[in-house]
C-alpha cells in the first residue's frame, strides 16, 4: 500500500561531457569549452559562471576530494522540466585529463587508460567525490559548498562532444577534428547516444562550423547544436535535445541556428537592461553607495532578471555610470551657478571701468586678488581643480572656486564685463545728461506729467539714446527731486513767516479770517506758488504746520528725531552721566586736607620770604587755624626757575593751592603770564583733573618804602587781574606793619585755600543731590530752532566742559545746573535747553529770567523763528542773541551771513540786549564766559524780573508777597571761595579763524563795570561783604549817591607823566563823564549833592516801612541806615501791581513786549498783522516807547585808554563778538560807587582752577625729550608708533590732526603704552583721531616745546624778510641750532605732516590748515603775553613753511612753489601796538562799536 502511495521519483540522466584535452602540445593553450559549458548549464546565473577552468593542478588539488585522484569532475545535477512538464534530474560529469604542474605530464590516476578510452566509459566511480564549482575551490573546499556524487558511483546514459569552432590558440582544427574523430569511435561502441556541441560560436569561424556539420553528416546524421557559453546560447538546447534522445516520450526539441538563439537572448538581456537602468535612475543622490542600493533593490524582480543574466559586476558598473553621470550634472550646474554669479562678483570687485578697460585677463585677475572683498566672492583652494574636491558638495558656499577662473568661459564672462560697464557708462552718461536737459527746461514744475515735457525732448540725443523706461524713471527721479526741494522750501518759508503763525495761545484754533491772511501773505510768495499743480500736498503741509504750530511738541516737531529737545535729552543724558562718573573719581582722590600741600610762586625772592614767614608763624611746620593744626608743605619758587612749571606738579607733590606774591608791577605781570601758561598747558593736556581746580591765591606785599605812591596802583591791577582770573585777592591790611607780610593775610590766604578744597569736595561728592528748581538763583532758557545746521553740542558745550555743571532736578532731562561766580556771590544758575516751539509755552507760564536765543546764521528760518518768538517776550527779561556759523570768515565771503548776522546784531542794538556769534570751527565757545556778562546783567534784573512776573500773574490781587525766592543760606557765608569752572577761566583760543587782529582793548561793556579813581586807575564796583549780603541781592537796592570821599593824608599824587597820559585818554572818550568821579583832588570836590536819596521800590501794603541798609562809599567805613516810608500806590502802581525797581529813568509802567522796542521786530509783525491793526495804532505803539528811549540811545567807541600792565587787565573775556548796549545805558542812570579800602572785608572772588589732560602717573609721558631717545633710536617709540599706525590707516581721514579724537581713547593709548612699550595700537580697536589726539598729547607734554623758546625770535625775525628764497635759507640756519635730539624729532614730525598735506584733496589738511593745529603744540605759545599775541600768524605761517619746504629745510631738495606761500607780514613796531590792535579791519558785525555811532539817536525813526 505504502509502494503504492509513493510519488515516482523523476527520471535521472548522467551526461558526460567529451571532448578535446590533453596537455597543451594537444590541445594548445586553452580548452575547447568544456568546462565552461558544464559551468553555464548547471549554474546559469551570471555570478555562479567561471570563464577561467584550469586543468594544470598541483598534486595536492589533484587529489583533494573534488578532483579525488580522477580525471573528471562532477559538475552536480539539475532538474529540468520539459515542455510536457516531466520533470528530469540531469548529473553532469566533464570528462578531462589533469596535468601536473610540475611535470606537465598527466597526472597518474588509478585509472591509466588514454583519455579517448576513458572518456567512452560509460560507467564512473569515486568514493566521497566532490561536487566541482570552480578553480579557486580546489584546496579550499570548506568555503564552498560540499556535495557529493551520488553513491559514489554514475552510469552515464549519454556524451555530449564539445567541438571548438573558434580561431583556437595554437591548435590546428584539423587535428581536433582528427582527435574528435577518433573518440566518436570509442563513444560509438558505448552504444549511448551522442550530441555534438559546437562550442564557442561566438567566435565561430564559419568554415570550422561547415566542416564540424560535415563531420556530423559523415556519422549517422548526428546532431549538432551551436552554442557559446559566454552568452549563454543553445546551452540548455544541448543537454534538452540529449535527453530528448534518451526520453522518446519526451518531445524533440526544436534546433535553432546560434544567430538566431543569440539575437533572442540578447533581446531578453536588453529588456532586462532597460528595466534595471530605470530602476537605478530613481538613485538621485551621488552620494549613494552600491551597498545600499543594492540591499534596498535585492528583492525587486527587474533586479534580480538583471543580476542572473548580467551579474553583480555588470550592475555596479551600471550604477556606477549612473553616479557618475548625477555627479558630472551637479558639477555642470555648479559650473553654470557659478558662471552666473561671474558678473556680480566682477562688479563687486571690479565696478571701475576706467581701472579695467585696459588690462588684460592675467592682470584683472591679479587686481581682483588684491581687492578687501576677495575672499567674499572667491575661495582659493589648496586642491585643484576643484571639481575634484569636496568643495563641490559645500552648497552653503557660493563663493567661486579661483581656478574656475582659468577657464575660456570665465574670461568670456569678463569680456563680457567690461563691455557692459562700458555700455553702462555710456547709459548713465545719457541718462545725466538727459537728466540735465530737464533741469534746464525752467518751465518744468512740481507735479508737472511727462505727457506734457515728452515733446519738448524728443530732437534730445540722450532721449533717443535711453529707452522709453530710462527716460520715464529719470523724469520721475527729477519730478521727485523738484518736488521735494519744493516742499522743503515751502515749508522754509513757512518757518520764515513764524511771525504770521505766533500770534496766537497754544491750543487755539485758527480762524477762517486767520486762514484767509494766511494765504493771502503766502501766496506773493514764489515758493508758495511753485507748489500750484500740488495744491493738496501744499494745503497738507500747510494744516499740518499750522497744527504743529498751535500743539507744538516733540511728537509733532516736524524735525521727528532730529528734534532739539530729543536732542538735547539724549546728549545731557550722555554727558552728565559721565560728568558724574568722572566726579566720583575725582571725590576719591581728594582725601586728605589734614595736611595742606602749598606751591608759592613770587619773583625776586619774594617766594621764599613768604614762606619764611609762613614757617615762623609755624610750629615744626605745622599752624593754627580756627582751632585746627593743620601740617603745611610749602613748595617756593622763584620766577627765575627754569624748571618753574615741572615743578609745579609732580607725583610727589600735589598742591592743594597756589599763593602769587606780589609787589610791584613786573611781578604781577610774571604772575599773570605764568597762570595764563599753567591753564593753556592744563586745557591742552589735561594732566589731572584735580589740577583743573587748583587754585590761586594773589598776595600783595607790604612797600614800606612808597607805599603811598605805589599802593593803590598795585591793589588796583591785583584786584583786576583776581577778578579776571576768578581768584582771591589778599590785600594789604589798613595801618602799617614793619615786615612785607602780615599775619592776617596769611590766615586769609589759607582760610580760601581751604574752603576751595572743601568746596571741591562738595561739587564732585558721589552722593547725587538733586536740589528744587527754586534753590537756583537764575533761570535761565536757551532756545535753538530744530533743524539748524548745527550741533547741540556746539552750544551747550560752554556749560557742559565745565566741572561746575550738574543735572538739574529729577525729571528736567532738559536742563542742567551751572555753578558761576557772578558779581561777588557764588550763583547757581539753571540752564534750560528747549526748541523754539517748546519754550513758548515757558513763555507765557513760567519765571525765566533770561533768555538766550539762538539763531543759525546760514538760515532765514532760523532769524524769523527767533523774531517771532522774541516779539511776545517782555522788554523787562535780559536777552541775549547768538548767531553760529562755522567760522568767521563766513561774513567775508557769504552775503546772506552776513545780512543775517547784522541783522541779528541789530536787534540786538535796538532792544539794548547782546550779541554774540558762535563759530564752530572755534573753540572758544567751550568758554561759559561766552555768557558772564549775560549773566551778570540777569542777575542785576532779577528782582525786576520777578516782581514783574509776580505782578502779572496777581493782578487782581491787592497783596504782593515781598519776595519771590527765599534767600539762599549760603548767601551770608563771611568768605565765598570757590573754583570756577573750567571755561570761566580758559585761556583765549591759540589762533583766530581771520587772523591776529584780537581785541585787547576793553570794550565799554566791561569798563561800565569800573570806575577812575582819583588818580585815573580803574576800580571794580564791589561792596564790603556782611551777613545782609542775601536781603540786597533779593531786595531792590534804593539807589545812592556816594558821600564825598574824605582824602587821605597820606595819599600820594601820581607821576605827572602818567596822571597825563590817563587824563588824555578819558578826554578822548567822547561819553559822559557823569558816572566817573571827576580827575581832581578830594580837596576839590564839591560835596553839595553827594548824599543819598533812597527810593525803595519793592511794593508793599500800604502804610508798611522797612529799612534797608546801603554801603556808600565812606572812608571812615560806616553803615548809613536808611529808612523808606512806603506811601499809596500811584496810578501805575495800580495799573502794574508793583512799583518799578529801577531809577526814575524807567519810570512806572508796564512792561512791554520786545516788538515794541525794536523797529525790525515791529516793522515785520505790521506788515503781517495790517489786517488787525491800523496805522494809528502802530503809531501809539511806538510814541510810548520813543518817549522812554529818547535820548539814551548812544554809539559806543573805543575808549584808547591803556592799563600800564598786560593785557589782561583790560578785561578781555570773550573774543567773539559781544554788544553790550545796555550796560554803557546804566551808566546814566547811576551813580558809581569808590571801592571801600578795607580789605578785611572785602568779598573773595573764585579761584582759578586750570584743566588738566592727564590724570594718572607716568614714567615716560612729560618726560624730557633726551630721556627717551637713544642714538641708536632717535626718534621716541611712542612718536614712531602713532605715526605709523596714521600713515598705515589713516593719512586719507577727512580733518585729521583737527578732528578731536575721543579723550577716553587717547588717555587709553598713553596708558597701555605706560604699561608695554610694545602695544600694537592696531589691536586697541581705536580710531586714527583718538591716536592723533594722542600724539599731539605726547609733546604738548613735553615740559620744554619741540622748537625751543630761545629760537622764537630768531624764527620771527627771519620770517619777516621780504625775498622768499633768503628768508628760506635763514629758516634753514636757525633750525641747525637745534638741539640734536629735538632736531631729529623735529625733522621727523614735519616730514610726517609733508605726508599728511600731500593727501589734503581727500583729508582736506592742507599745510595751512596743519600748521594751525599743530604750531601751539609745536611753540607752546604765552597767550597771555601781548608781544606774542601780536605775532601768532607769523609763528604759524613759519611752521606752515616748514611744512611745505620739507624736503628743502632736511633732505637739501628744491624748494616748491607753492600756491598759497604766506608772505612775511610786515614788520611791526611794539610802541604801536595799540593801534594794530584796534579791531578797525573787522566788519560791523563783528565788532558792533563801528555800528552803533552810525544809528540815529532814535532807532525806531519815530522822530
Amino acid at each position: 500500500m505504502m509502494a503504492k502511495n509513493k510519488e515516482p521519483r523523476p527520471p535521472s540522466y548522467t551526461v558526460s561531457v567529451v571532448g578535446l584535452s590533453g596537455t597543451e602540445k594537444d590541445k594548445g593553450n586553452c580548452g575547447v569549452g568544456k568546462s565552461c559549458l558544464c559551468n553555464r548549464f548547471v549554474r546559469s546565473k551570471a555570478d555562479e559562471y567561471y570563464p577561467e577552468h584550469t586543468s594544470v593542478l598541483s598534486t595536492i588539488d589533484f587529489g583533494g576530494r573534488v578532483v579525488n585522484n580522477d580525471h573528471f569532475l562532477y559538475w552536480g545535477d539539475i532538474t529540468q522540466n520539459g515542455e510536457d512538464g516531466v520533470e528530469c534530474k540531469i548529473h553532469v560529469i566533464e570528462q578531462t585529463e589533469f596535468i601536473d604542474d610540475q611535470t606537465f605530464l598527466p597526472h597518474r590516476s588509478t585509472n591509466l587508460q588514454p583519455y579517448i578510452k576513458r572518456a567512452a566509459a560509460s560507467k564512473l566511480q569515486s568514493a566521497e567525490k566532490l561536487m566541482y564549482i570552480c578553480t579557486d575551490q580546489l584546496g579550499l573546499e570548506q568555503d564552498f559548498e560540499q556535495k557529493q556524487m551520488p553513491e559514489g558511483k554514475l552510469n552515464v546514459d549519454g556524451f555530449l562532444l564539445c567541438i571548438d569552432v573558434s580561431q583556437g590558440c595554437n591548435r590546428k582544427f584539423d587535428d581536433q577534428l582528427k582527435f574528435v574523430n577518433n573518440l566518436f569511435v570509442q563513444l560509438s561502441k558505448s552504444k549511448k547516444p551522442v550530441i555534438i556541441a559546437a562550442t564557442k560560436c561566438d567566435e565561430c569561424v564559419d568554415h570550422y562550423l561547415r566542416e564540424v556539420q560535415a563531420f556530423a553528416s559523415n556519422k549517422k546524421n548526428l546532431l549538432v547544436v551551436e552554442t557559446s557559453a559566454r552568452f549563454n546560447v543553445n546551452i540548455e538546447t544541448c543537454f534538452t535535445a540529449l535527453v530528448q534522445m534518451l526520453d522518446k516520450t519526451r518531445g524533440k526539441p526544436k534546433i535553432i541556428p546560434y544567430l538566431d538563439a543569440y539575437k533572442t537572448q540578447r533581446q531578453l538581456v536588453v529588456t532586462a537592461t532597460d528595466k534595471f537602468e530605470k530602476l537605478v535612475q530613481t538613485v538621485r543622490d551621488y552620494h549613494a553607495t552600491w551597498k545600499t542600493v543594492s540591499n534596498k533593490l535585492k528583492n525587486h524582480p527587474d533586479y534580480e532578471e538583471y543580476i542572473n543574466l548580467e551579474g553583480t559586476r555588470k550592475a555596479r558598473n551600471t550604477f556606477s555610470k549612473h553616479i557618475e553621470q548625477l555627479k558630472q550634472e551637479h558639477i555642470r550646474k555648479r559650473r553654470e551657478e557659478y558662471i552666473s554669479t561671474l558678473p556680480r562678483a566682477f562688479n563687486t570687485l571690479l565696478p571701475d571701468l576706467e581701472e579695467i578697460e585696459h588690462l588684460n585677463w592675467l592682470e584683472a585677475l591679479k587686481l581682483m586678488e588684491k581687492r578687501a572683498d576677495f575672499q567674499l566672492c572667491f575661495v582659493v583652494l589648496e586642491k585643484t581643480p576643484w571639481d575634484e574636491t569636496d568643495h563641490i558638495d559645500k552648497i552653503n558656499d557660493r563663493r567661486i572656486p579661483f581656478d574656475l577662473l582659468s577657464t575660456l568661459e570665465a574670461e568670456k564672462v569678463y569680456q563680457n564685463h567690461v563691455q557692459h560697464l562700458i555700455s553702462e557708462k555710456r547709459r548713465i552718461e545719457m541718462k545725466e545728461k538727459f537728466k540735465k536737459t530737464l533741469e534746464k527746461i525752467q518751465f518744468i514744475s512740481p507735479g508737472q506729467p511727462w505727457e506734457e515735457v515728452m515733446c519738448f525732448v524728443m530732437e534730445d540725443e540722450a532721449f533717443k539714446y535711453i529707452t522709453e523706461a530710462d527716460s520715464k524713471e529719470v523724469y520721475g527721479r527729477h519730478q521727485r527731486e523738484i518736488v521735494e526741494k519744493a516742499k522743503e522750501e515751502f515749508q522754509e518759508m513757512l518757518f520764515e513767516h513764524s511771525e504770521l503763525f505766533y500770534d496766537l495761545d497754544l491750543n487755539a484754533t485758527p480762524s477762517s479770517d486767520k486762514m484767509s491772511e494766511i494765504h493771502t501773505v503766502l501766496s506773493e510768495e514764489p515758493r508758495y506758488k511753485a507748489l500750484q499743480k500740488l495744491a493738496p500736498d501744499r494745503e497738507s503741509l500747510l494744516l499740518k504746520h499750522i497744527g504743529f504750530v498751535y500743539h507744538p511738541t516733540k511728537e509733532t516737531c516736524l524735525s521727528g528725531q532730529y528734534c532739539t529737545d530729543i536732542k538735547v535729552e539724549n546728549l545731557l543724558a550722555t554727558s552728565l552721566l559721565e560728568m558724574d562718573h568722572n566726579r566720583v573719581r575725582l571725590y576719591h582722590d581728594s582725601t586728605n586736607i589734614d595736611k595742606v600741600n602749598l606751591f608759592i610762586l613770587g619773583k625776586d625772592g619774594l617766594a621764599q620770604e613768604l614762606a619764611n614767614e609762613i614757617r615762623t608763624q609755624s610750629t615744626d611746620d605745622e599752624y593754627a587755624l580756627d582751632g585746627k593744626i593743620y601740617e603745611l608743605d610749602l613748595r617756593p619758587v622763584d620766577a627765575k626757575s627754569p624748571y618753574i612749571l615741572s615743578q609745579l606738579w609732580t607725583a610727589a607733590f600735589k598742591p592743594h593751592g597756589c599763593f602769587c606774591v606780589f609787589n610791584s608791577i613786573e611781578s604781577l605781570s610774571f604772575i599773570g603770564e605764568f597762570i595764563g601758561k599753567i591753564r593753556t598747558e592744563a586745557s591742552q593736556i589735561r594732566k589731572d583733573k584735580y589740577m583743573t581746580n587748583l587754585p590761586f591765591t594773589l598776595i600783595l606785599a607790604n612797600q614800606r618804602d612808597s607805599i603811598s605812591k605805589n599802593l593803590p596802583i598795585l591793589r588796583h591791577q591785583g584786584q583786576q587781574l583776581a577778578n579776571k582770573l576768578q581768584c582771591p585777592f589778599v590785600d594789604v591790611p589798613t595801618g602799617t606793619y614793619p615786615r612785607k607780610f602780615n599775619e592776617s593775610q596769611i590766615k586769609q590766604a589759607l582760610r580760601g585755600v581751604l574752603e576751595s578744597v572743601k568746596h571741591n569736595l562738595d561739587v564732585v561728592s558721589p552722593v547725587p543731590i538733586n536740589k528744587d528748581v527754586s534753590e537756583a538763583d537764575l533761570r535761565i532758557v536757551m532756545c535753538a530752532m530744530c533743524g539748524d545746521p548745527f550741533s547741540v553740542d556746539l552750544i551747550l558745550s560752554p556749560f557742559l566742559d565745565s566741572h561746575s555743571c550738574s543735572a538739574a532736578q529729577a525729571g528736567q532731562n532738559n536742563s542742567l545746573m551751572l555753578d558761576k561766580i557772578i558779581g561777588e556771590k557764588r550763583r547757581r544758575i539753571q540752564i534750560t535747553i528747549l526748541s523754539y516751539h517748546s519754550s513758548i509755552g515757558v513763555r507765557k507760564d513760567e519765571l525765566v529770567h533770561g533768555y538766550i536765543l539762538v539763531y543759525s546764521a546760514k538760515r532765514k528760518a532760523s532769524m524769523g523763528m527767533l523774531r517771532a518768538f522774541l516779539s511776545e517776550v517782555q522788554d523787562t527779561i535780559p536777552v541775549q542773541l547768538v548767531a553760529v556759523t562755522d567760522s568767521q570768515a563766513d561774513f567775508f565771503e557769504n552775503e546772506a551771513i552776513k545780512e543775517l548776522m547784522t541783522e541779528g546784531e541789530h536787534i540786538a542794538t535796538e532792544i539794548t540786549a547782546k550779541f554774540t556769534a558762535l563759530y564752530s570751527l572755534s573753540q572758544y565757545h567751550r568758554q561759559t564766559e561766552v555768557f558772564t556778562l549775560f549773566f551778570s546783567d540777569v542777575l542785576e534784573k532779577k528782582n525786576m524780573i520777578e516782581n514783574s512776573y509776580l505782578s502779572d500773574n496777581t493782578r487782581e490781587s491787592t497783596h504782593q508777597s515781598e519776595d519771590v525766592f527765599l534767600p539762599s543760606p549760603r548767601d551770608c557765608f563771611p568768605y565765598n571761595n570757590y573754583p570756577d569752572s573750567d571755561d570761566d577761566t580758559e585761556a583765549p583760543p591759540p589762533y583766530s579763524p581771520i587772523g591776529d587782529d584780537v581785541q585787547l582793548l576793553p570794550t565799554p561793556s566791561d569798563r561800565s563795570r569800573y570806575r577812575l579813581d582819583l588818580e585815573g586807575n580803574e576800580y571794580p564796583v564791589h561792596s564790603t561783604p556782611n551777613c545782609h549780603d542775601h536781603e540786597r541781592n533779593h531786595k531792590v537796592p534804593p539807589p545812592i549817591k556816594p558821600k564825598p570821599v574824605v582824602p587821605k593824608t597820606n595819599v600820594k599824587k601820581l607821576d605827572p607823566n602818567l596822571l597825563k597820559t590817563i587824563e588824555a585818554g578819558i578826554g578822548k572818550n567822547p561819553r559822559k563823564q557823569t558816572s566817573r568821579v571827576p580827575l581832581a583832588h578830594p580837596e576839590d570836590m564839591d560835596s553839595s549833592d553827594n548824599y543819598v536819596e533812597p527810593l525803595d521800590t519793592i511794593f508793599k501794603q500800604k502804610g508798611y516801612s522797612d529799612e534797608i541798609y546801603v554801603v556808600p562809599d565812606d572812608s571812615q567805613n560806616r553803615i548809613i541806615k536808611i529808612r523808606n516810608s512806603f506811601v499809596n500806590n500811584t496810578q501805575g502802581d495800580e495799573e502794574n501791581g508793583f512799583s518799578d525797581r529801577t531809577s526814575k529813568g524807567h519810570g512806572e509802567r508796564r512792561p512791554s513786549k520786545y516788538k515794541y522796542k525794536s523797529k525790525t521786530l515791529f516793522s515785520k509783525a505790521k506788515s503781517y498783522y495790517r489786517r488787525t491793526h491800523s496805522d494809528a495804532s502802530d503809531d501809539e505803539a511806538f510814541t510810548t516807547s520813543k518817549t522812554k528811549r529818547k535820548g539814551r540811545h548812544r554809539g559806543s567807541e573805543e575808549d584808547p585808554l591803556l592799563s600800564p600792565v598786560e593785557t589782561w587787565k583790560g578785561g578781555i573775556d570773550n573774543p567773539a563778538i559781544t554788544s553790550d548796549q545796555e550796560v554803557d545805558d546804566k551808566k546814566i542812570k547811576k551813580k558809581t560807587h569808590k571801592v571801600k579800602e578795607d580789605k578785611k572785608q572785602k568779598k573773595k572772588t573764585k579761584t582759578f582752577n586750570p584743566p588738566t589732560r592727564r590724570n594718572w602717573e607716568s614714567n615716560y609721558f612729560g618726560m624730557p625729550l633726551q630721556d627717551l631717545v637713544t642714538a641708536e633710536k632717535p626718534i621716541p617709540l611712542f612718536v614712531e608708533k602713532c605715526v605709523e599706525f596714521i600713515e598705515d590707516t589713516g593719512l586719507c581721514t577727512e580733518g585729521l590732526y583737527r578732528v578731536s579724537g575721543n579723550k577716553t581713547d587717547q588717555d587709553n593709548i598713553q596708558k597701555q603704552f605706560d604699561q608695554d612699550h610694545n602695544i600694537n595700537l592696531a589691536s586697541m580697536e581705536v580710531t586714527v583721531n583718538a591716536v592723533a589726539g594722542a600724539l599731539k598729547a605726547f609733546f604738548a607734554d613735553l615740559p620744554d616745546p619741540l622748537i625751543p623758546y630761545s629760537l622764537h625770535p630768531e624764527l620771527l625775525e627771519a620770517a619777516k624778510i621780504p625775498d622768499k628764497t633768503e628768508r628760506f635759507h635763514a629758516l634753514k640756519e636757525i633750525v641747525k641750532k637745534f638741539h640734536p635730539v629735538n632736531y631729529d624729532v623735529f625733522r621727523y614730525v614735519i616730514t610726517h605732516l609733508n605726508r599728511v598735506s600731500q593727501q589734503n584733496k581727500i583729508n582736506l589738511m592742507t599745510a595751512d590748515n596743519l600748521s594751525i593745529c599743530f604750531w601751539p603744540t609745536l611753540m607752546r605759545p604765552d597767550f597771555e603775553n601781548r608781544e606774542f599775541l601780536s605775532t601768532t600768524k607769523i609763528h604759524q605761517s613759519v611752521v606752515e613753511t616748514f611744512i611745505q619746504q620739507c624736503q628743502f629745510f632736511f633732505y637739501n631738495g628744491e624748494i616748491v612753489e607753492t600756491a598759497n606761500t604766506v608772505a612775511p607780514p610786515p614788520t611791526s613796531n611794539p610802541g604801536q601796538l595799540v593801534e594794530s590792535m584796534v579791531p578797525l579791519q573787522l566788519p560791523p558785525p563783528l565788532q558792533p562799536q563801528l555800528i552803533q555811532p552810525q544809528l540815529q539817536t532814535d532807532p525806531l525813526g519815530i522822530i
